[in-house]
């Protein structure tokens, strides 16, 4: 008995921490093992998984790419978040379509759709993307769904230095009527610099509407022309990322990583990229 009123008192303290995890992924959930090595500080990465996390940067894909990414948030089997994503180039822009799940059989949100995204400029890129989002959880509770829209924006302001910025449900769209409840808004900006062929530095504010500001940085090193490492760090809450990429050949990449909170602790994660022709 003693057991088992000490895991109660433990799922009671972790609650809002795990409630978070939900809210977060029901909304804008990031993806890749790049993006998560470097504490999702990703605002400004420009690969396949840019869907997920600024569409904008999706304009500079040269070639047809796919993305799969998996994540089991703090080890529980109920917090497993798959992910996918999809970017063609097409004349001046690229066509992308993406999609995630989160949760297990009672509680499961999907989310699904399309995006476009085009170089205004030679150094200034937009993104937009209509979602199709759902939340399923059993018994009386039913289904929710509801259409939802992101933005972004990138800019180069140097060859080695860039901008960033995302915006997701700019509607803020209504969840549960009474009492009033919302799907997750969010506006992040952000900046990488490149200090040289080995070392890139990305960092970026995030704010959540009904969250604090976090505070999101990270390194990505690349000793070799195959493997890159990579370690991030974000604040409320306190997270630690590490990563690891391999690189098979231009065409093939294979990510892992970790992150870690300073209460519930690691979340592993691995993704796979594949560029159709270069």
């Amino acid at each position: 008995m003693g057991f088992h009123r000490l895991t109660e008192a433990c799922m009671i303290f972790a609650f809002p921490i795990l409630l978070n995890s939900f809210c977060h992924a029901q909304g804008y959930g990031f993806s890749g093992s790049r993006s998560q090595g470097l504490a999702n500080a990703s605002v400004c990465l420009d690969d396949v998984f840019s869907y997920h996390n600024n569409p904008a940067n999706l304009a500079n894909i040269e070639a047809v790419s796919f993305g799969l990414a998996y994540e089991n948030r703090f080890l529980l089997k109920e917090l497993q978040h798959q992910s996918y994503s999809v970017s063609i180039p097409m004349g001046r822009g690229v066509f992308s379509v993406g999609g995630n799940t989160f949760g297990y059989k009672d509680f499961r949100t999907f989310k699904n759709g399309l995006g476009y995204a085009m170089k205004l400029l030679d150094d200034l890129s937009v993104g937009v993307q209509i979602n199709h989002q759902m939340i399923r959880l059993s018994g009386p509770y039913g289904i929710n769904q509801t259409v939802t829209g992101e933005f972004g924006l990138s800019y180069k302001i140097t060859k080695d230095w860039r901008f960033g910025m995302a915006i997701f449900n700019v509607g803020r769209n209504q969840l549960i009527e009474d009492p009033v409840e919302r799907y997750g808004s969010s506006m992040r900006l952000g900046s990488a610099y490149k200090v040289s062929n080995m070392v890139l530095f990305v960092a970026e504010l995030e704010k959540d509407i009904l969250n604090p500001m976090r505070f999101k940085s990270g390194i990505e090193y690349k000793p070799l022309q195959n493997m890159i490492f990579r370690i991030g760090f974000a604040t409320n809450p306190i997270e630690l990322s590490f990563g690891l990429g391999w690189l098979f050949s231009e065409r093939y990449h294979l990510d892992f990583g970790t992150q870690y909170h300073q209460i519930i602790g690691w979340s592993p994660n691995v993704s796979f990229r594949f560029d159709l022709k270069k």
